[in-house]
């Protein structure tokens, strides 16, 4: 055949779905490739814009506490990103990653479609309520919460036939065998990346923009301008005023007569905390939203600003959550994973641990824990959003102590059994590597739940969605983050003729001494974060039902 006398078909036993071998010419590359690298920027997209937003239209529109809202996220991401491991299984045992993929798509679609229906049919959802506290609008009937949740688990089933199949379905389209289609592998996985987190982007910003201004069934409230334009706004006439003195009396600066506290506006008072922004409401002759904005808009500026220090703050900690999917997998990959002598444990499967372990501590959190602690701080919460966020931040310093000497224990061994060079598998149990897991699912239910709620309690009313995508922000720089410290360190303990920490042989490597760097860094991180929290002040309730919590409390 012609295809065979000219190299033309490709090595590697790929074949197309009647089973011929496939021709580099006519199939796969770049051509093929394209149609799943749109398929993930969509699908990034489209769940950014779903799990950015999901605790504001639990609050918002079915009336949930922000607890109860906060931990069902929680539950929803963690059936996310577990169901991948059953879908893992079915690909490569039963239906191949292409029609597991397929079918999962198709499961994925009906979710998005019963989800559609949930918030935009009447009858399915509960009747809007403008009061400020949510607890005492009327809450959704069972049937309207059985459609939603079916709705969100739906989607997470078929998140798990595409998510461990759809980037190996892209990689599969370039022929290991051809240096030329091995060259465009390599370049494939970086453009993957890329297409996942311009989906994040474009789900965290304009998918978000149009939830929050437009409504939920296009992407929930009527819209209150780009909270963008506003901040811009604040910022631009504070500094186009620089000069003008700020009266004494507060009562002085402009305000606008129409803004009341109903439909997600709420009429906020001046504070003194970053003072210069308070020029932008002092009157003066020109009228321009450029050059005179009101309290409320500055101090929801403000609010907004405030927060920045304490994102800048998790995101060495979201470098550390990275870890488990990655690094810590790998580990797993040289050991030994039999439990029995018919049943292997898939190095993936680790990450199960966290979730389980992150679901078991948030029963215990919020049924034990919290009704402890409130007797002795009188706090609804417990203990602060911010002391729970750093109880997260310290464990991450203890885990990547552990994965540090753990993994010491690991290269000591493969040592002992002459396996450094071959890279052969230690005869080491994989679950050695269960602690780092089991306290990372903890340090998860601390850091990540009070994360997402603090992003969102703390954001302005008619601001919320801008405030719950900081949560995908921080994870999403967090990864990209852990891809530069990874590569920084290979690139440098690689110089002056070193032979590195980071190498494609685990057991050459020295991964114990990269666990210890990022240990020193998640420290150093800490001890930053205390000096952000110790100078943070909480915004002001926009209603009493916190002071009614606290009261009852102390009776």
């Amino acid at each position: 055949m012609e295809g065979e006398e000219n190299g033309d078909y490709t090595k590697d036993g790929t074949v197309d779905l009647r089973g011929y071998p496939v021709r580099r010419s006519k199939r796969g590359g770049w051509t093929a490739c394209s149609f799943v690298v749109v398929y993930e920027v969509l699908e990034r997209m489209t769940y950014c814009g779903i799990s950015s937003n999901l605790v504001l239209y639990l609050t918002r529109k079915l009336h949930q506490g922000t607890v109860t809202a906060s931990n069902n996220v929680t539950y929803w991401n963690g059936a996310v990103w577990m169901t991948p491991v059953i879908g893992a299984y079915i690909a490569d045992a039963h239906l191949t990653r292409y029609w597991t993929f397929l079918i999962a798509s198709f499961i994925y679609l009906v979710g998005m479609c019963l989800l559609t229906a949930s918030v935009s049919v009447p009858g399915l959802r509960p009747p809007p309520c403008t009061g400020p506290n949510p607890t005492s609008c009327r809450t959704p009937t069972t049937s309207e919460l059985a459609v939603f949740f079916t709705a969100l688990y739906t989607l997470a089933i078929g998140t798990g036939g595409t998510k461990p199949n759809i980037s190996t379905i892209g990689a599969d389209q370039f022929d290991d065998f051809s240096p030329k289609e091995k060259a465009q592998k390599i370049s494939f996985f970086n453009w993957w990346m890329f297409s996942i987190f311009s989906g994040v982007l474009f789900g965290n910003t304009v998918i978000v923009y149009l939830q929050d201004n437009v409504g939920w069934p296009l992407g929930h409230k009527k819209p209150h301008g780009s909270p963008f334009t506003r901040m811009a706004r604040v910022i631009v006439a504070a500094s186009r005023k620089s000069r003008v003195p700020i009266p004494e009396n507060t009562g002085e600066l402009y305000e606008l007569e129409d803004v009341c506290n109903t439909k997600g506006k709420f009429k906020l008072e001046s504070t003194p905390a970053l003072r210069f922004l308070n020029k932008a409401c002092v009157k003066t002759n020109s009228k321009s939203p450029w050059m005179l904005c009101s309290v409320t808009e500055v101090e929801e500026t403000k609010q907004i600003l405030k927060m920045l220090p304490i994102l800048i703050s998790t995101f060495i900690p979201s470098v550390m959550i990275a870890q488990t999917n990655t690094l810590f997998i790998k580990q797993g990959v040289t050991l030994d994973g039999r439990m029995s002598s018919h049943f292997k444990l898939p190095p993936a499967s680790l990450s199960t641990f966290v979730t389980l372990t992150l679901l078991t501590c948030l029963l215990v959190y919020d049924r034990v824990f919290v009704k402890i602690a409130r007797k002795w701080t009188k706090n609804p919460r417990g203990i602060t959003l911010l002391q729970r966020l750093g109880i997260g931040f310290s464990l991450h310093i203890i885990i990547m102590a552990v994965a540090s000497v753990t993994e010491r224990y690991r290269l000591n061994m493969a040592k002992k059994y002459g396996l450094v060079e071959s890279g052969g598998q230690v005869p080491l149990t994989i679950f050695i590597l269960l602690p780092q897991f089991i306290l990372m699912g903890v340090a998860d239910a601390c850091s990540e739940v009070a994360k997402l709620e603090f992003f969102y309690d703390q954001a302005p009313e008619s601001m919320k969605s801008l405030g719950t995508s900081f949560y995908s922000t921080s994870m999403g720089i967090g990864s990209i983050l852990s891809s530069f410290i990874l590569s920084g360190v290979a690139r440098v303990t690689r110089s002056n003729s070193h032979k590195g920490w980071i190498l494609n042989n685990l057991n050459a490597s020295r991964l114990d001494l990269y666990f210890a760097f990022l240990a020193v860094l998640s420290f150093l991180n800490f001890i930053a974060f205390l000096v952000i929290a110790r100078w943070y002040r909480y915004k002001v309730e926009v209603s009493d039902s916190m002071e009614a919590l606290k009261e009852k409390l102390e009776i």
